[in-house]
């Protein structure tokens, strides 16, 4: 996985993709997982992420309480995976191997591919609306630009530099003419606690930041393997939080003040906050190509994702520089194209978007946090994962089939615009599937893999490259 453009790390594409990581080549603090982290989150995406808690029916006070409580929620399970970066030393959904086995991960690594396209089909969206309004022209030209510019593979690195400063100020700008035209103080008077707006608001949050969970140990997989597995929860946890938060405060305030204006029209109002002439100008040009890093590295996860489907099957392969290419620009053109498709009727999109990767990553994240913490006790067999004949095997039909009873088991539960369960109404319109999701694979998935047998490892496959990695 690519590094998010951390101030004085490595190199944004890193060279060993998706290879173990040796203890020689590993880098970095502690405190740069929480600065990465909480920039990471500082973005136009997250802004509007909060805003649909207001623009779906809620209000200031019960949304902001709810958007914080999913926060930490899935804060606290997104940097529960970050912590087994140092530990393994690989990327996160290579581990899903000890789950599901070699051929089998490649049920959820499919779906991870689908999520990376997703986020860089709403961000591709929310910067063609900005460049349409920086150049006077069309939403799709502006989205078409945008994508030409991913495209420019050399010159992402200095505009990402770039924006990522502007992006900071104009943040901090945008925050300030908020709380300065809007009364804040009235908004938060106005309270209607209705539960399934509050919960909603609670979901949101939470599918922000589980969604981080299939790749957020590709990152702190560089820093030392003796790094404190409960430091690295914090400062990664919350960095997260922290920045999500403060992002969907300004989008919740945002979408209260504009009284029906934002939804087909998120960046022209925001920025409509700020000002105009110049200052309109350099607002538009931060939140664009402050897309532009984040983008096409969720381009190039897509294709780290593939890599990984590839080798589970096909055993190590070597990927030319001409072959990476070529896979980001289709990877990039797809996301392009779902960006045209939907641009009309984004936030209704969007919100289907995040909730379906709620549904579909809660009991990944539970099967694959149960089985490291609780089941394997934080000890893989690093070689293994690449053999399907080792001990992980080929397909592992427990943590298979516990995985599809959590996003079944979810199905009454659920409440969308394209399915409502028939619990919801029953429930009062409140939407609890996530948190079922969630209970019901961790316990089954327990109670099967502690019954099951566990092959052991034959002395000859011990590691070379982490030894201590043997299961317990």
């Amino acid at each position: 996985m690519a590094q998010h453009g951390e101030p004085g790390a490595a190199p944004l594409i890193e060279r060993r993709s998706i290879d173990y990581i040796p203890e020689s080549e590993r880098h970095g603090k502690l405190y740069s997982q929480f600065t990465l982290w909480m920039g990471a989150n500082l973005q136009i995406t997250a802004i509007v992420t909060g805003a649909l808690a207001v623009v779906l029916g809620g209000d200031v006070f019960w949304s902001l309480i709810g958007l914080f409580i999913g926060q930490v929620l899935g804060g606290g399970v997104m940097a529960l995976h970050a912590a087994q970066g140092p530990k393994l030393g690989l990327p996160q959904m290579i581990s899903s191997r000890v789950q599901f086995g070699v051929y089998g991960a490649a049920i959820p690594i499919v779906l991870v591919c689908l999520m990376y396209l997703g986020f860089t089909a709403t961000g591709t969206v929310l910067s063609g609306q900005a460049l349409g309004q920086l150049f006077g022209v069309s939403d799709t030209s502006g989205i078409l630009i945008f994508a030409a510019t991913l495209f420019g593979y050399r010159v992402i690195h200095i505009i990402g530099r770039i924006a990522t400063v502007f992006g900071l100020i104009a943040f901090v700008y945008l925050f300030s003419r908020v709380i300065a035209v809007g009364d804040v103080g009235q908004l938060l008077q106005i309270r209607h606690f209705s539960w399934d707006k509050f919960l909603l608001a609670v979901s949101l949050a939470a599918s922000w930041q589980i969604a981080y969970g299939p790749y957020v140990a590709d990152y702190s997989r560089y820093l030392p393997s003796g790094t404190s597995p409960v430091k690295t929860f914090l400062a990664v946890g919350l960095g997260s939080v922290l920045g999500a938060q403060i992002a969907m405060v300004l989008g919740v305030l945002a979408a209260a003040m504009a009284a029906g204006q934002f939804a087909g029209r998120e960046v022209a109002y925001i920025v409509g906050l700020g000002g105009t002439g110049t200052m309109a100008a350099l607002l538009y040009f931060s939140i664009a190509f402050g897309k532009v890093t984040i983008s096409t590295l969720n381009s190039y996860g897509s294709f780290m994702c593939i890599a990984t489907i590839v080798s589970g099957f096909r055993g190590h392969v070597e990927i030319t520089r001409r072959q990476r290419a070529v896979a980001v620009v289709l990877i990039v053109g797809a996301a392009t194209a779902v960006a045209l498709i939907g641009q009309h009727s984004f936030l209704n999109a969007f919100k289907s978007f995040i909730l379906f990767l709620l549904a579909f990553f809660v009991p990944w994240s539970a099967v694959n946090l149960v089985d490291y913490y609780f089941v394997n006790r934080e000890r893989y067999d690093v070689p293994a994962l690449s053999d399907p004949n080792g001990r992980y095997g080929r397909w592992n039909l427990p943590g298979i089939l516990v995985y599809a009873f959590g996003v079944l088991v979810q199905m009454p539960f659920i409440s969308t615009k394209l399915y409502t369960g028939p619990m919801v109404e029953r429930l009062g319109g409140v939407d609890i599937s996530w948190i079922i999701g969630l209970i019901v694979p961790s316990i089954l998935y327990y109670l099967f893999a502690r019954r099951g047998p566990r092959p052991e490892a034959d002395a000859s496959d011990a590691s070379a490259r982490r030894p201590t990695q043997e299961p317990a």
